[in-house]
């Protein structure tokens, strides 16, 4: 079995995308295609905050330059201070002239001053945007590097000592967690590698060359950050996803267009899907055992013809059976419902996890897989629970998993596993279909020796968890 790590497919919206409503626009398209980020300007966090639930990240500050802007303040406060002293000297001097350096203000107009407030053109930044957030709306992620040393606006010290940007990441308050970084030159590559040990987030956007500095990227940087790769179409983001196996935890992707923004979220569960390595068992029993509590889950998608979901009765061996996608002239064909068998049994979960079938209830997930062993997640809309006629299915398998886990060696002692027995209870019901050699079968035909679909992994499961412990289930 391989598994990819979860993946996050982020939406650039900040002011190089446009004015408000190209970005709104641009946004509300990448809210109905499922992104997981928008990364914004900080005055339109909270305007993103209204157009839909999604994580916000903002660029830190209105130009992101302002880290620079409050070194500039600082050393103008440092000459203030001094300047000041200055006339603390003057004035214990006994030096009381007017013309000391300091100019009388007339108390009428500054009576006019305080009536009308300063005048816009006396503070330009004074003008706020009516739907512009406040600090009470602040950002899931803060982003340094635009307007700064990142994007290269401003030149990084040679060995990165004194980099107000790799300061900020490295401030106590954690007020910003996120780097920016556009690889200009291999300088720049180890300055997004110097970010990356301090931010959470990392975002690397390659100009003339993008897959070889990812690729260093990806093998120095490890799991020290969430990498993310900035990139303008789904095609990139694929590479970028595929990239040394393990590829990029996300991307950051520029572009207003729908389709390209809904294909690069298809890209993002492409590369987080797991893969299961299935396998054949052998039939050695169906047989009538009476009546049970079976379960029907109804998903909340529409599963295709090679799709259904992984039951058993014993955690470790899981039956693939099929949504109910076949038409017949009896019953119409239910594409989104799974006739999983009793309440007793195992259903696998998207974390690997497993649940039993009585559990499950609207807003769970199950893991749906096809006949490959690609899988993905559907919500369970409905859980039908009935008293019907069941058949008992037996089957022995391969007793060694991917991970060569598996049951006792033979009695031949010679190393070898001995097959493991695995079962599960399936209504008796012509509806009701398992994949097989020759194709999907209604367990209603099923016989002795057919080969059938499972899923086998070695070892015992403790409240649905994978554990390392010698159970016996029969």
């Amino acid at each position: 079995m391989t598994r990819s790590d979860s993946r996050s497919v982020w939406l650039k919206a900040d002011d190089s995308a446009g004015d408000w409503e190209r970005r709104k626009k641009r946004i509300t398209a990448g809210l109905e295609a499922g992104v997981d980020w928008v990364l914004c300007d900080r005055r339109d966090v909270a305007r993103v905050r209204e157009l839909g639930a999604v994580n916000v990240a903002a660029f830190d500050g209105e130009d992101d330059g302002h880290l620079i802007d409050a070194e500039a303040d600082s050393r103008s406060v440092d000459a203030s201070d001094a300047s000041n002293a200055d006339v603390a000297d003057t004035e214990s001097s006994g030096s009381d002239a007017p013309d000391a350096g300091i100019e009388m203000i007339d108390g009428s107009d500054a009576d006019t001053d305080i009536d009308t407030g300063a005048s816009p053109d006396a503070n330009p930044s004074a003008e706020v945007d009516a739907n512009a957030g406040t600090e009470a709306d602040g950002p899931d992620a803060t982003v340094v590097g635009k307007g700064g040393e990142g994007d290269g606006t401003v030149d990084f010290p040679p060995d990165f000592a004194g980099s107000v940007d790799l300061s900020a990441l490295r401030g106590h308050s954690g007020a910003v967690n996120g780097a920016y970084v556009r690889v200009l030159s291999a300088d720049y590559e180890r300055f997004a590698e110097a970010a990356a040990a301090e931010a959470e987030y990392t975002i690397v956007v390659g100009e003339d060359w993008r897959i070889i500095p990812l690729e260093n990227l990806i093998a120095r940087i490890g799991e020290e950050t969430t990498l993310i790769a900035g990139v303008e179409s789904a095609e990139e983001a694929r590479t970028a996803f595929e990239t040394l196996e393990s590829g990029a935890d996300a991307v950051l992707l520029d572009s207003e267009d729908p389709d390209e923004i809904r294909k690069t979220v298809e890209a993002r569960d492409d590369a987080a899907r797991e893969r299961l390595d299935l396998t054949w068992a052998t039939v050695t029993a169906v047989e009538g055992v009476g009546s049970a509590d079976r379960v029907c889950v109804d998903t909340g998608s529409l599963l295709d013809d090679d799709e259904g979901l992984l039951v058993g009765s014993m955690s470790r061996g899981l039956f693939f059976v099929h949504a109910e996608t076949a038409q017949s002239p009896y019953v119409a064909a239910r594409p989104f419902r799974v006739n999983a068998g009793a309440v007793h049994a195992y259903v696998r979960a998207p974390d690997g996890t497993t649940s039993y079938l009585a559990e499950l209830g609207s807003g769970d997930e199950v893991q749906v897989v096809d006949l490959e062993g690609d899988t993905r997640e559907a919500i369970v809309g409905r859980a039908k629970i009935e008293r019907r006629p069941m058949f008992r299915v037996e089957a022995e398998v391969d007793a060694t998993d991917a991970a060569g886990n598996g049951g006792p060696e033979d009695d031949e002692g010679n190393g070898e596993r001995a097959p493991d027995r695995i079962e599960t209870l399936l209504q008796n019901a012509e509806t009701i279909k398992v994949a097989t050699r020759e194709g999907r079968k209604a367990v209603t035909d099923l016989e002795r020796d057919d080969e059938v679909l499972v899923f086998y992994e070695g070892g015992a499961r403790h409240f649905g968890e994978a554990i390392e412990e010698s159970i016996i289930e029969k």
